[in-house]
């Protein structure tokens, strides 16, 4: 399976699309400056504590307080609380955390107003983004990922991923890493580390441990709230826990990010720099790689997928309801049962697709297509945990009741990926009326020398349906013909795809939008 990321930066945002042979199966947004990210660690305060609920809510600086469960404090809470005490004292000055000595395990069974307090200063991180109407929620059991392994100060623990089969080598990594590991740091080894060297191993984790030291001297001069340590942008983010030897390429339209990604991947492996490329071409970075017609195609109410077969999707605030539909798919010869068989098998491959790419958590209730044969169901649950087993998210899943209904559970961490399809028309801006044809012409003619003789604009694009283009650029007496003979200025016009018939847009030399 060849894999390629495609980046779309922009100065508000960075879209990220994941694309497995060539089919967009993930898509990720980061907001330029975006706080609050799953991992990054901050220095709360204690604003209410909540008995009935066990919990308490921390104020980390976002709009709503976040939320802390006593059962996400960690055993090592009471440890992390005594660092916190002395990272923040002035009269001690912590070089190491073996300098601080370990107490016990908090109870299991405890209560949160054992711990805590209002107003008290306590070290958490982000472990759910904030969601609709809720805060963040939290936890204090802090780690620091890498690509082949997460760090947990304080603990002592080393552990193997289960998706590592073979024991020999579940036992090798482990006896590396305690060989190698500092005291007070538990180690989770990740699934990326099978069969590295043990110097990458070494490597990785001292900078693990120098991104966790860099809290020594922050935690002095911090008052809270205040981010502590961030999580990497999101596209490192995305490639420590994605890349494989088998990527294609990474693509980026900005060189500054293009460059930061080529050095991250250089850490990982040197030879693979060459993965990365720039891309300078004059169309959208999306458009040019056929992922703006993917992204149209796969999000939205009705979402097709083989043969006219295909699913609709609902969103509730409790849960998601997929529901699998054959359309108007039919094979000669086929029965009523093996016909459905195929469908869902299918439909299988296009939910699991649609899970990753929007991102979608909580409980997911599938409805197939009816099948008598017990036999037929098992065989849709195992494929649909075959099709699943790409998914990085953590999930459950249950088998089909005898009414064909599958529940799946996927853990929620950011917001659900949301894009609208359904376009409000620029011309009309939903009135169902449009001014008259034979006036667009003159409109854009207008506007066009306005800009270029009262703005005095040097340079000027035009970004138009393909149809308007090639009406505004055909021709020896064609509108841009006209307007280099009158300003002497050769405009650019420009074929955008995703334009409704009727739509353009003016741009200047910095390809900024000229709003008139």
């Amino acid at each position: 399976m060849s894999s390629d990321l495609i980046v779309d930066v922009s100065p508000s945002e960075i879209v990220i699309a994941l694309l497995e042979n060539k089919k967009l199966v993930e898509l990720t947004r980061e907001k330029s400056g975006a706080k609050f990210a799953v991992g990054d660690i901050y220095l709360g305060k204690v604003k209410k504590i909540m008995p009935s609920l066990n919990a308490a809510f921390i104020d980390v600086g976002y709009d709503k307080d976040a939320f802390l469960h006593y059962l996400d404090m960690g055993p090592q809470f009471a440890t992390l609380s005594k660092f916190l005490r002395m990272a923040s004292s002035r009269k001690h000055k912590i070089s190491s955390i073996t300098r601080v000595h370990s107490e016990p395990d908090i109870n299991k069974e405890g209560k949160v107003n054992e711990l805590l307090k209002a107003g008290q200063k306590i070290l958490v991180q982000v472990a759910k983004e904030p969601i609709s109407t809720k805060g963040p929620r939290l936890t204090s059991e802090i780690s620091i990922a890498g690509r082949y392994m997460v760090l947990m100060p304080f603990s002592e623990k080393v552990s193997v991923s289960q998706k590592i089969r073979s024991t020999e080598e579940k036992n090798r990594l482990k006896k590396l890493v305690q060989s190698i590991r500092p005291r007070k740091y538990g180690v989770i080894i990740r699934t990326a580390a099978e069969n590295v060297k043990v110097a990458d191993l070494d490597q990785e984790l001292r900078r693990l441990v120098d991104k966790w030291e860099t809290t020594f001297h922050k935690l002095r001069r911090a008052s809270a709230p205040s981010l502590i340590i961030g999580e990497m942008d999101r596209t490192t983010a995305l490639l420590r826990d994605i890349y494989h030897p088998n990527f294609n390429s990474i693509i980026v339209n900005d060189l500054s990010v293009c460059n930061e990604i080529s050095d991250y991947i250089g850490t990982i492996k040197s030879d693979k720099k060459k993965l990365v490329k720039n891309y300078s071409g004059y169309a959208p970075i999306f458009e040019h790689f056929g992922i703006e017609k993917q992204i149209k195609a796969a999000f939205g109410k009705t979402v097709s997928f083989k043969n006219g077969s295909y699913l609709i999707i609902e969103h509730t605030e409790a849960f998601h309801v997929i529901d699998v539909n054959s359309g108007n798919r039919s094979k000669a010869g086929l029965d009523q049962e093996t016909n459905a068989l195929q469908v869902n098998l299918a439909a299988c491959d296009e939910i699991a697709r649609q899970l990753r790419l929007r991102d979608m958590g909580g409980i997911i209730v599938i409805d197939f297509i009816d099948m008598h044969v017990a036999a037929n169901r098992h065989k849709v649950f195992d494929y649909m945990k075959e099709a699943m087993a790409n998914d990085r998210t953590k999930h459950n899943i249950l088998p089909l009741s005898k009414f064909c209904l599958m529940q799946i559970t996927r853990q929620r961490v950011r917001p659900e990926e949301h894009v609208e399809t359904a376009e409000v028309c620029p011309t009309c801006k939903g009135s169902g009326k449009v001014v008259p044809s034979v006036l667009f012409a003159d409109d854009i003619n207008n506007k066009v020398n306005y800009i270029l003789k009262d703005l005095n604009k040097k340079k000027l694009v035009i970004k138009v349906h393909p149809y308007v283009a090639a009406y505004l650029t055909k021709g020896r007496k064609s509108f841009r013909m006209k307007w280099f003979f009158k300003f002497f200025k050769w405009v650019r016009v420009e074929e955008n795809n995703n334009y409704t018939f009727l739509e353009y847009h003016f741009f200047d030399e910095n390809l900024e939008e000229i709003i008139l």
